[in-house]
């Protein structure tokens, strides 16, 4: 696990993340978390690709949008929002379409 707490930037990021509004979600699927990082698009919202959320509306790198980088860090910090039983999975509409056998 990298640790961010010894970061110059670590006690802004928590100020920033803690002052609200704040809309936490989980999001599961195939290569989730890398089709979520693209809709962000890149922590410098001017190296963000155009239409990502960053590049379309990011300031700054310090007041931006934040994700998971991995499945463990998902696994860790979903932990601090959510409660594991209140998660609730369905299967996608067009699954039965695509992956019928």
């Amino acid at each position: 696990m990298r640790s961010m707490k010894a970061k110059a930037f670590f006690d802004g990021l928590v100020r920033f993340i803690t002052s609200g509004p704040l809309i936490a979600m989980c999001v599961e699927g195939e290569d989730a978390i890398a089709g979520c990082r693209q809709l962000m698009g890149a922590a410098n919202p001017l190296d963000a690709a155009p239409g990502s959320l960053r590049a379309d509306f990011g300031q700054t790198i310090g007041r931006n949008l934040l994700g998971s980088d991995s499945a463990e860090s998902a696994h860790r910090e979903l932990t601090l929002f959510f409660d594991p039983h209140d998660y609730v999975s369905r299967r996608h509409d067009l699954e039965r379409w695509i992956l019928e056998t």
